[in-house]
Formats: C-alpha cells, sequence, structure tokens
C-alpha cells in the first residue's frame, strides 16, 4: 500500500526546493528545508509529550509559521489536527471542544493561560506551547491509509451550530488538486493566501507564501497602505482571499492610486461578489485578472468566472448572479428546494428543468464525504446515491442556457413570494447600487417583508427621499424599512450578512 500521508507534499516540495523561502511569516521566514526539518523535530516532541497517531489535538495558534509547522508535524505522526480560525468566539470554541472531543492542544501562551479557565480546555490531558525540543531523532512518517482523519475544520456555522468537516488525507489530496487546478499554483508564484488552507496548498506546490500583515479576526486591523506595501516588498504575484480584503484593496486604490507592478492575478472566494464590487476590481487592478471561485468548506471549487463578466451583469435581467463555469471534475444537480433530510430514490422526482431555481447539490472526489462524531449533519447535508455521496451547498440556484451556474442566494433565506420567491442575495445587489446606501438586505418577519437597510452615512436629513428609491427600485412590495447603524456581518470572511443576528436586532 503506498503512503497516502499528505505530509509526503512537503517532503518531495523540500527536496525539490530546499534553499528557496516556503513562508515570509509576521516577524521571520522559513526555507522549504529548514521547514521541513523543524517539522520533523516538532513531531519528535509531539510524540515524547504523549501525542500518537489517531489523537485528535486541537490547534489554537493564530496565522504564522508556527501554526503550519505545528499542523503538519501532526500530520507527519497520524495525528488529526482540529483546527480553529482566529475569529472563533468563545461560545464557537466551546462548542467544537465538545464536538471534536480532543486528546491534545496546541496554543501560544495566552491560549494556554486560557485553557486554565475553561473547562472544555481544561480537560484536555496534554497541553503543549508552539516551542519544540531539537533533535536529530526523527520518528518515522506515519502510514497513512485513505480513510485515516488529517484535518478537522469547522464550517461558519452561520445557520446553526457549526459541523466538523472531517477531511481524510485522500480528500486532501484531491482538494489540494482541485484549488491547485483553479488557482494553477506553480512553484514560481510568491502567493498570499488569507484563507489559511491555501497555504497548505502552497507549500504542496513548491509557492512561497506571505503571511498577510494583518489579524484576520478583526476586520479593522486591516490597512490597505501597509498591505500594498507588503505585496511589493515581496513581489507578491497573487493573493488568494475573501472578497472582503480585494474590495478594500481597490476601495484605497481609487482614492490613493499606487502600483503593484508584480501583482498578476486575484482569486477570491467564501463569499458572493457582486457587480458594484467587480467593477472596483476591474477598474482599479487593471492589469490583474481576477477570478471569482465559488465553493464551500465541503466542496472547493464548484465553479469560477472572471470578475469582468461579473462587473457587466445584469441580476435582475439575469435572474441570478453568475458563478460561471463549472470545475470539470464536479457534477452538478439542481433539485426541488426542500427542508430537512432528502432521500432520492429516482432523480427524476427531484431535478429540475434547466433554467429553474432549485438547491445546487455536487458530487466529486473533491466533495466532502464524511463528518466528524454527526450523524444528523450527514443526513441534513447529504445525498446517498448508489455508491455516490452527494453534498447538498444549501444555496439556491440554476443552470443557464450556457451550462453555466447561477446563484440566487441561501436556499433558507429565500421568501416565498405570489408564485415565486424573493431573494435577499439578489435584492442585497440592487440595494448596494443605491446612492448613500451601504448594504442593505430583505427579510421576512411576522408575515411582513421587512427591508434592511445600513447608511454610507448616518443621521440624513433625506431618509424619505431614499426610502421613496428603495420602493421604486424593487419589485415586490414592502411593509417596512427598517434603518439600522450596522448590519451584522459573518465573522470570517466580513462579506456575508449574519441574517441571525440581524434578525435579533430587528426583534429588539
Amino acid at each position: 500500500m503506498n503512503n497516502q500521508n499528505i505530509i509526503l507534499y512537503l517532503k518531495n516540495a523540500a527536496e525539490k526546493y530546499p534553499n528557496k523561502v516556503a513562508i515570509h511569516g509576521k516577524k521571520q521566514s522559513v526555507t522549504y528545508a529548514q521547514l521541513w526539518t523543524d517539522v520533523q523535530q516538532t513531531a519528535a516532541h509531539f510524540q515524547k509529550k504523549g501525542l500518537q497517531a489517531g489523537d485528535r489535538v486541537l490547534v489554537f495558534v493564530p496565522v504564522s509559521i508556527d501554526l503550519y509547522r505545528s499542523v503538519m508535524a501532526l500530520f507527519y505522526i497520524g495525528a488529526t489536527a482540529v483546527f480553529l480560525d482566529e475569529w472563533s468566539t468563545m461560545k464557537r470554541l466551546r462548542i467544537c471542544c465538545k464536538l471534536a472531543d480532543c486528546k491534545g492542544f496546541i496554543g501560544i501562551t495566552k491560549a494556554l493561560i486560557l485553557a486554565f479557565f475553561i473547562k472544555e480546555l481544561k480537560a484536555i490531558p496534554i497541553k503543549l506551547g508552539v516551542k519544540f525540543s531539537k533533535t536529530t531523532s526523527f520518528p518515522s512518517i506515519f502510514e497513512a491509509t485513505s480513510a485515516d482523519s488529517a484535518l478537522i475544520t469547522f464550517t461558519t456555522g452561520s445557520t446553526g451550530t457549526p459541523k466538523a468537516a472531517d477531511r481524510t488525507h485522500e480528500f486532501l489530496h484531491e482538494q489540494f488538486e482541485s484549488v491547485g487546478y483553479t488557482v494553477n499554483a506553480k512553484p514560481s508564484d510568491i502567493s498570499m493566501p488569507v484563507l489559511p488552507i491555501l497555504t497548505f496548498i502552497n507549500l504542496a506546490n513548491g509557492a512561497t507564501s506571505v503571511l498577510p500583515n494583518f489579524n484576520t479576526r478583526r476586520a479593522s486591523s486591516l490597512h490597505p497602505k501597509k498591505l500594498i506595501a507588503q505585496l511589493n516588498k515581496y513581489q507578491v504575484s497573487q493573493i488568494i482571499s475573501s472578497p472582503y480584503v480585494i474590495k478594500h484593496l481597490a476601495q484605497y486604490l481609487e482614492k490613493f492610486p499606487t502600483p503593484i507592478p508584480s501583482l498578476t492575478h486575484i482569486y477570491t472566494g467564501g463569499a458572493p461578489v457582486f457587480p458594484d464590487e467587480a467593477q472596483d476590481y476591474t477598474a482599479q487592478l487593471k492589469n490583474v485578472k481576477s477570478t471569482i471561485v465559488f465553493g464551500s468548506t465541503e466542496a472547493e471549487p464548484i465553479s469560477e468566472i472572471d470578475a469582468k463578466e461579473v462587473a457587466k451583469a445584469d441580476l435582475l435581467k439575469l435572474g441570478g448572479l453568475p458563478v460561471g463555469k463549472i470545475y470539470p471534475k464536479a457534477t452538478i444537480k439542481i433539485i426541488t428546494i426542500k427542508e430537512g433530510p432528502v432521500e432520492v430514490k429516482d432523480w427524476k422526482n427531484w431535478v429540475l428543468p434547466q433554467g429553474e431555481v432549485g438547491e445546487i447539490v455536487v458530487a466529486g472526489h473533491h466533495v466532502l464525504k464524511r463528518y466528524f462524531n454527526n450523524p444528523q449533519a450527514f443526513k441534513e447535508n447529504k445525498i446517498v446515491y448508489g455508491r455516490t455521496i452527494w453534498h447538498r451547498t444549501g444555496d439556491a440556484g440554476f443552470i443557464g442556457d450556457n451550462g453555466e451556474l447561477y446563484l440566487v442566494g441561501r436556499c433558507k433565506q429565500l421568501i416565498t413570494y405570489k408564485n415565486g420567491y424573493i431573494s435577499p442575495f439578489l435584492t442585497e445587489s440592487i440595494l448596494a447600487s443605491i446612492p448613500q446606501v451601504h448594504r442593505g438586505t430583505v427579510m421576512e418577519y411576522g408575515g411582513n417583508i421587512i427591508v434592511c437597510i445600513e447608511l454610507l452615512a448616518h443621521n440624513l436629513p433625506d431618509k424619505e427621499v431614499i426610502k421613496s428609491t428603495i420602493l421604486d427600485a424593487l419589485p415586490f412590495e414592502i411593509a417596512n424599512i427598517r434603518f439600522f447603524k450596522k448590519i451584522p456581518m459573518d465573522p470570517r470572511h466580513q462579506s456575508k450578512i449574519d441574517y441571525g443576528r440581524l434578525r435579533e436586532n430587528i426583534i429588539l
């Protein structure tokens, strides 16, 4: 049996590019050869401290060289890294600890101190920092099978309890191949991956990763001027990020034009990009190709599209947001929208005609097959048909006459109206195009349709004029328009509205 351990990607890269910089961190850099040696030493250190193959280990370390070294050392010994993003709240931390049932915990000093005061962390028997002991005696690489768990990550949980995505070594192989196909990572690239999983893919391909100089948990820490300086310092050729970062970069460049001569490509994912944002990308980054990738935690990628195509799209005319050509190794179906589990005996009873709106379901080798310790999540989010496991994305959309995919929004957010649906997703694009409106959406509350608005400036004297403009722009009847100082956004990407928190604000 061939060893399926995902760590072999790094070993091979270190052998091919020993003196090349693997990661430029915030304070230091590391070559592939040094990173491989550090990973081996860390693996030996972990084993000495009692961690072994099959153990689940919670990693609560900020994005840094230490983070990637620690996670890859866990891959090396066959342990499963349970990864929590920096933006995790205390409530989320407790839930994820309960779900994962870890034997080990790796954290920076602050996290280790915190572990003494949180019972869920205190109950974890082995607690380690990010430092490791130097040694020349390295353990053997764990002989992983395709079914062995390598990494557990959590969905955002914006529509409920976060699900633990169980990424096996086989799944990561497929994900590296599929995402690598989309972002076309090459050894010659100097890449800034703002989304952490992409750094692993860069390391697998021999590219150089530049870790961003802002805290992805705090949106206020993003300073475009400093970001541009970092891009120019390291001659970054591509950025892989959520739309939030690219949007603010484009807005800054509009006010303060600054050359970034090395930058040739931008990839965005994790949240939708509407035409007005795509227009900013293409206008302010004229010589940079911008690709928008549609996917999810469980299936990345599903499709991709050039930002120039989105920039000129008329969403009302199209009936959805174009998200482009379907990834060649992904199989897509559009099925009838239904709450709760779906059991399919015959696809003919579920699959909708081309052009009709339904839930997007996807299958492929790069599509997640299982969740950790959560049979209910599997039942609700997967469809088993023969030997194929289909993933229910929870996104509503349709396939156009051109064979490309269009997005209409989250299925759970669609509002039944007359003989069809109101899409908050499409409404948000319309509202964003209205002068003085920063963002807005539509919700059903108490049987009434309410429009929620966040203005670019508060206490404007002409709110009645804005109300009139909104009423004229929207093709459905509105019971009320509510103005908010700030509409809550998802903590991870800062690019999607947190409908649950917004609904709570409406109640208040």
